[in-house]
């Protein structure tokens, strides 16, 4: 009975972390109550302080979730394949289904950055998502020292293009749909691996490219 307690323990705290996803994605931090997530999670309201000892705590921690999730991803990428234009293709499609396997999730950091401004983006940099976009750049920079990638970019650059690339797949897939031209927007693999083929190498013809403004 002993061993089933952890077991236990996990599961009631990623019942409330689900319920509380649901419930702020749906009506945002401030007008969910603890009893509300407590009636959705099917538990105690007791049972939550249990846990968390404040609603910003467990809004935090439904954060810090996403944030590790988004990390496992890369260094799943990281284990999977050798090289790191590997990396970077497996990272950028299995990124972006995160995001579309998430939408609530996802619509509720965009809600809470927007209505608050700097001070919630801080807290999200502080609950995970920096370190990820920092072990996405060491990536990059691995790269760049292996002589995978070249080694004049700015590899924050770089990862702030490819993903906000796919977030704004995310924000704008259902308007894609309806500009005739578009072929992808309902093929994000697709989508994703343009993308990183257009970062990978660039635009113009290596022949006709400008290098006298390079020192």
């Amino acid at each position: 009975m002993a061993d089933l307690l952890p077991v236990i323990e996990c599961e009631g705290r990623q019942r409330i972390l689900a319920a509380a996803e649901d419930l702020f994605s749906d009506k945002a931090f401030d007008a969910v109550s603890m009893n509300a997530i407590a009636l959705q999670a099917g538990i105690s309201k007791a049972n939550i302080y249990h846990y968390f000892p404040n609603k910003d705590a467990l809004y935090l921690a439904v954060l810090r979730d996403a944030s590790q999730n988004l990390r496992a991803l890369l260094h799943d990428a990281v284990h999977a394949h050798g090289t790191i234009v590997d990396v970077l293709r497996h990272f950028a499609r299995r990124h972006l289904q995160a995001l579309l396997d998430r939408p609530q999730l996802v619509r509720l950091v965009w809600r809470e950055i927007l209505e608050k401004g700097a001070p919630r983006a801080q807290e999200f940099a502080e609950q995970g998502f920096a370190d990820m976009f920092t072990a996405l750049v060491a990536v990059l920079k691995t790269g760049q020292s292996r002589g995978e990638l070249r080694g004049d970019f700015d590899p924050a650059l770089v990862a702030t293009l490819l993903l906000g690339a796919n977030v704004f797949f995310f924000q704008s897939r259902d308007i894609l749909r309806h500009y005739p031209p578009i072929t992808f927007a309902d093929d994000p693999a697709g989508y994703d691996a343009g993308v990183v083929e257009i970062l990978l190498r660039g635009l113009v013809p290596e022949s006709s490219v400008d290098t006298s403004h390079i020192r």
